[in-house]
């Protein structure tokens, strides 16, 4: 890091889309701190108009699988506060006044759902993944049992669940799996629906992992991939557990990196490289080096 400035794509594809960028349709939405044992029922805020987004449409919700398998799964998994995530929610408001900020109980699933493009948006909060399942056959004469005898293929190898069912994000609600129409559980199949074409910038801060396995990288893998199927240009994202305070104190910073002018990869970059030569307990790489960048490197426009 201390000699190169990296950024990471998809595929050498996702060169073709960097002239091809949408205009985002409200200001920066901040999601933090939620309130993960209860969710507000009060009206949501405004946060735009649009097509509808999120998993109702296509008859996905967090706790289905085919196999019935991933109810059972997610039930077991119970997430505690982050208190740090609210200080941190503050001080980006300060960068970026004209924010809705979304915390405690207002930070629901179904706020989340509402957003229209916004030009950035930055939650912070519990991540999880879930290790894979595997699936039986739906029957001898399934298509993908027949896949798999003529493949050679072992059932099982075949037959497991979508990564982007076994990835997501904790939300108001989430313990007790009720946030209103929803239950507090964005999978990265749902988050995939989001409506982000002209959001410049996604920010998946104080990502951890709740009670259950994880498997490094793929996790994160189905989130990064969902919002940029959803359209969102960069992605700033973890690639493991992280400390609470030690991201506050990165996340504002890169804030005032990235609204002076510097790039979305240069900011982090300056971030780390400030945070490595500062002689606090923060210097050490378990503090900054988890978080990469996706997608488009430039400045915000």
């Amino acid at each position: 890091m201390e000699q190169y400035q990296i950024s990471y794509l998809s595929s050498g594809r996702a060169l073709l889309k960097l002239g091809v960028n949408e205009p985002s349709t409200q200001p920066a939405v901040i999601l933090a701190n939620p309130d993960y044992d209860q969710a507000s029922n009060a009206p949501l805020p405004s946060l735009g108009e649009g097509p509808g987004v999120g998993a109702p449409e296509l008859g996905v919700r967090a706790s289905e699988s085919a196999s019935g398998q991933r109810s059972t799964q997610l039930s077991q998994l119970q997430v505690g506060p982050l208190p740090g995530t609210a200080a941190e929610a503050e001080a980006i408001r300060a960068l970026l006044p004209d924010a809705t900020v979304l915390t405690e109980a207002t930070a629901t699933e179904n706020a989340l759902k509402q957003v229209q493009a916004p030009r950035i948006l930055h939650i912070a909060t519990h991540g999880f993944f879930l290790a894979n399942l595997e699936r039986e056959p739906e029957g001898r004469g399934g298509l993908e049992a027949l896949a798999a005898e003529a493949l050679s293929f072992p059932p099982s190898a075949i037959l497991t669940e979508n990564p982007l069912l076994r990835s997501g994000l904790a939300l108001a609600g989430f313990n007790a799996r009720r946030s209103g129409s929803e239950d507090g559980v964005l999978t990265a199949l749902e988050a995939s629906a989001l409506h982000l074409f002209g959001t410049q910038l996604v920010v998946l801060s104080a990502c951890e992992t709740g009670l259950g396995d994880i498997a490094n990288g793929e996790g994160v893998y189905g989130l990064r991939r969902a919002f940029a199927i959803a359209g969102a240009e960069t992605q700033l994202i973890s690639l493991w557990q992280v400390d609470d305070y030690g991201t506050q104190s990165l996340m504002a910073q890169y804030y005032e990196k990235l609204l002076s002018g510097r790039g979305r990869a240069a900011a982090l970059r300056d971030v780390q490289l400030a945070m490595l030569n500062s002689g606090s307990p923060y210097a050490h790489p378990y503090y900054w080096a988890a978080f990469i960048t996706t997608g488009d490197w430039r400045p915000l426009d």
